[in-house]
């Protein structure tokens, strides 16, 4: 891809925090496939580093570790489930295991069963993503990926990932879409051609970029003591 396709500025409406569970908040295991994205796309390289952690698991490993790493979910009256985050790890394990399960929590319920609605509710908390993989948008809601199958590929949020691993971005887990503004952010800076399979002609200038005064306002930012 071109590194100078840099999409509109990313504008995200007032979020609410998501709720985090308590040891006494119940778990209930669902099935990973049936869960509805509330994004357009993901990074594919952290889902590639995902699956090779997945691949040399057992199914009760996995079901283990997901254990800790519940799904916040918005559930509406039809029983349909919207999940509000854990896209990557849920997007990488799908892809090795259709029939995978995992652990998941509500967070709020929408009494009424037109899908619809529930998507409005979404929305209105902030947390719904509606940038396609070329930073484009808002979509509109509706168009949303039906599957975590279907998410894109947007190789500048895979960048974000690969610095936050450097330890280069400090995590921000109360902001939903944290890496996603990064990826806004680093698409409107001039960086070499690159992709999810390829992220290596885009590292040193995106290092230096995320260190720099530049991105002093962004959440997350460590400076150059980085």
């Amino acid at each position: 891809m071109k590194g100078r396709n840099r999409g509109v500025s990313l504008r995200l409406s007032v979020y609410q925090n998501i709720p985090k569970p308590t040891p006494e908040t119940p778990l209930v295991e669902v099935s990973v496939a049936a869960l509805r994205p509330t994004q357009w796309c993901v990074g594919y390289a952290e889902v590639w580093a995902r699956q090779v952690d997945f691949s040399s698991d057992s199914r009760q490993t996995r079901l283990d570790y997901l254990r800790k790493k519940p799904v916040p979910m918005v559930r509406n009256a039809a029983g349909s489930l919207w999940m509000v985050d854990r896209h990557h790890r849920l997007r990488s394990l799908l892809g090795i295991d259709p029939e995978a399960t995992t652990w998941g929590y509500v967070i709020a319920e929408v009494d009424d069963q037109n899908p619809t609605a529930a998507i409005t509710y979404l929305q209105t908390q902030g947390w719904l993503y509606l940038y396609d993989s070329r930073g484009q948008g808002p979509r509109h809601p509706s168009e949303l990926p039906g599957s975590l199958l279907t998410l894109e590929d947007d190789p500048y949020r895979s960048l974000v990932w690969k610095l936050k691993q450097e330890g280069l971005i400090k995590p921000q887990a109360h902001i939903p879409y944290h890496e996603f503004r990064w990826a806004a952010w680093l698409r409107q800076r001039p960086l070499p051609p690159f992709s999810s399979r390829q992220l290596e002609p885009a590292l040193a200038p995106a290092r230096r970029l995320v260190c720099s005064e530049s991105a002093r306002n962004m959440a997350g930012w460590k400076g150059k003591t980085a």
